[in-house]
């Protein structure tokens, strides 16, 4: 008998301006890899994954990423964050498209270009197995500097909490497994954890993170899993053109993340 899953929804990233690129003018989720924008890379993996609905969360140069969006990949539904106050900010403005979604949700970013679609499977694979409310996806970088880390239960198998880097003190700086921000939530669980989150943080930002100490709290160490990425130049992101030059070069030598 074939296996059925809940309905999946992926909601996409891609308000930010990119203010390290050097162009005050074009979002940074249209600068490209290979020729095509790094959103249209994310927008191909949403697809390729099955996903029911996709959603882009545009901010920044709107018009100029919904005319490509639209164009590309005609299906795609959007959200607007007119501010920039943080991931937890970005996906509450999805509320009223998805807060009556029956299924789960994937977060994607529209300049982390290079994910694959087996490790995304293998993300989706490690929540539907676990039943958690929450799954996040993490890498080992030997230099995690400027990533959230995951803190780990005493006994290593459940998340404790993820901290940002620039709320770390010197003993989380020294954990090497970084948060990816690629999340997987039951709807369900989901926006009411989000009304919950406050900006109480250095940034004063909504973080998104914040909603896996909720869940946590409410339902206990089980509730938020963890899969871990074979391949952590996946889950890197473009800040500047020289992450950009670099991950193109890795993009052109890897049929594996091409495919």
């Amino acid at each position: 008998m074939q296996q059925t899953f809940p309905p999946l929804a992926t909601v996409i990233l891609a308000a930010g301006q990119g203010k390290r690129m050097q162009d005050p003018t074009k979002p940074k989720v249209l600068y490209e890899i290979a020729g095509i924008p790094m959103i249209g890379h994310v927008l191909k993996l949403a697809s390729q994954i099955g996903s029911q609905r996709t959603i882009a969360i545009v901010g920044f140069g709107k018009e100029q990423v919904n005319q490509y969006v639209s164009s590309a990949y005609p299906q795609t539904e959007f959200a607007i964050q007119s501010e920039q106050l943080g991931t937890g900010h970005a996906m509450q403005m999805t509320s009223g498209l998805l807060s009556n979604f029956e299924g789960d949700i994937l977060v994607l970013y529209g300049d982390v270009p290079l994910l694959s679609e087996s490790t995304v499977q293998t993300l989706l694979n490690t929540h539907r197995a676990s039943g958690a409310k929450a799954t996040v996806l993490s890498a080992i970088f030997e230099d995690p500097s400027g990533y959230g880390r995951i803190v780990r239960s005493d006994d290593g198998k459940h998340l404790k909490a993820i901290i940002e880097d620039r709320d770390a003190d010197p003993e989380v700086k020294k954990i090497k497994e970084m948060n990816s921000g690629i999340y997987v939530f039951q709807a369900g669980s989901l926006y009411p954890a989000l009304a919950k989150i406050t900006p109480n943080n250095n940034q004063k930002e909504y973080y998104l993170t914040d909603v896996f100490g909720i869940l946590i709290g409410e339902f206990g160490t089980d509730s938020v899993a963890i899969s871990v990425s074979r391949n952590p130049v996946e889950v890197s992101g473009v800040n500047t053109k020289d992450q950009l030059q670099e991950l193109e070069r890795i993009y052109l030598k890897n049929s594996s993340i091409r495919a």
